[in-house]
């Protein structure tokens, strides 16, 4: 068997350990990076695609005959056809749970960065306001405590569970939207409810046709003044530029994201704009632990074993 990773450097893998594709493949080759027209050329006669985010659509899968498995390197699915894989008999199986440590830990870094202010004070102190302080400490910028409030959490899969387990420590209140699109469940609140009464929401979910804009204007107008949105899921499930317009409006106290609708955005992406307050963008790094990267490996190695074996695993096609 014959694999290729199409785009390895997106797993920033120098400090990995790729050793197990070796050992369960019989060739094995990677490019860091595979722009669309090289797709096929990067393919070649490989039985085994291995990818991130190269997208895999209709055209890609029926000119790669020899193609028998697509090992995706993260949870979502949709760079791949997958409707045409089922068509052409070719697995797709993707990763999950991997990064469950590195994720949570990143929703309380960008939580406690905006309650503390940790960069309004940052920036005072490079400034000199420190040094011109007539006492010992400064208080230009309001400091809140997690303990109280409410956090609201849309999508209770294991990223929601993780988040839900460190508010409690923080004794936060926790309330879980029902899944968009569902039925009621005991325990579950309606999604309206949820974005009335949450200090902070916090989005799990991933992209589908019932989450895209899930976070739109309306849903904006629901929050709270002083509520803070968090997005580690997919940017397209907040609708980017009614955001931008609520941040500029003052209609929600702040949001905190590491996913845009577009990646990388362009320069003049509307939640890049330099008049926007009270927002934290970071590059879709919450994913990115060393041993979350590490587990993408181990798990994805472990899907071409499991399916050379008979037994295909993680499977979404």
């Amino acid at each position: 068997m014959k694999a290729v990773f199409l785009d390895l450097a997106s797993l920033a893998e120098q400090d990995l350990d790729l050793s197990g594709f070796e050992r369960v493949v019989d060739v094995w080759h990677s490019y860091p990076a595979t722009a669309p027209a090289d797709r096929l050329a990067h393919i070649g006669d490989a039985d085994i695609i291995v990818t991130n985010k190269v997208v895999l659509d209709d055209d890609v899968l029926r000119a790669a005959p020899k193609v028998r498995l697509i090992c995706l390197t993260a949870t979502g699915y949709n760079n791949v056809a997958v409707d045409t894989a089922r068509e052409l008999d070719i697995v797709v199986s993707n990763v999950v749970a991997y990064a469950t440590d590195s994720v949570v830990q990143h929703v309380f870094a960008l939580m406690l960065a905006h309650h503390t202010r940790l960069f309004d004070y940052t920036a005072a102190v490079r400034r000199g306001d420190w040094t011109k302080s007539p006492q010992f400490c400064l208080l230009d910028y309001p400091v809140r405590e997690l303990r109280g409030m409410t956090l609201g959490i849309i999508g209770y899969g294991e990223l929601g569970h993780g988040v839900a387990k460190i508010a409690e420590a923080f004794g936060m209140r926790v309330m879980v939207s029902q899944r968009p699109g569902g039925e009621p469940r005991e325990g579950r609140h309606a999604l309206d409810e949820v974005l009335r009464e949450s200090d902070v929401l916090t989005l799990h979910v991933p992209l589908l046709d019932n989450t895209y804009h899930l976070i739109d204007a309306r849903a904006l107008e629901l929050m709270k003044p002083t509520a803070l949105l968090i997005n580690t899921a997919r940017g397209a499930v907040v609708d980017n530029a009614a955001l931008a317009d609520a941040l500029r409006r003052g209609m929600i106290g702040g949001a905190a994201l590491d996913v845009l609708d577009v990646e990388p955005p362009p320069l003049d992406h509307p939640l890049l704009a330099s008049d926007i307050p009270n927002l934290i963008v970071t590059p879709h790094t919450a994913w990115a632990g060393r041993q979350s990267r590490q587990n993408v490996v181990d798990e994805t190695v472990a899907n071409i074993q499991a399916f050379l074996a008979g037994e295909p695993r993680n499977r979404v096609a």
